[in-house]
């Protein structure tokens, strides 16, 4: 395996492991550890906000698949997390309106 494709193969690991990660931080796949479904949304944004970080830095150094790749994933990720935003929203004004 040449240094390039070394680094390509460590790239899509990386975008893989903020994947899952936020993912699991949206409670959409079971903690590993504990295998439970948890839901922390802070952490699945800041998780998501982490990723388009590194698309921004990495803009015109990475290959179309790499760049391919976080596009979707980001766009995957962006789409789940206002989907669990909207799961949120009417249990947080059901708990205001008990009050």
């Amino acid at each position: 395996m040449t240094a390039s494709e070394k680094e390509n193969a460590h790239f899509v690991h990386l975008v893989l492991m903020f994947q899952a990660a936020a993912m699991q931080h949206m409670g959409k796949i079971k903690n590993p550890v504990t295998d439970k479904i948890e839901r922390d949304l802070e952490q699945a944004q800041f998780t998501i906000d982490t990723l388009d970080m590194i698309q921004a830095k990495t803009k015109g150094n990475l290959s179309q698949e790499e760049e391919r790749l976080l596009k979707t994933v980001l766009q995957e990720l962006k789409l789940n997390y206002v989907d669990e935003l909207s799961k949120s929203a009417p249990q947080a004004e059901q708990k205001k309106e008990s009050e």
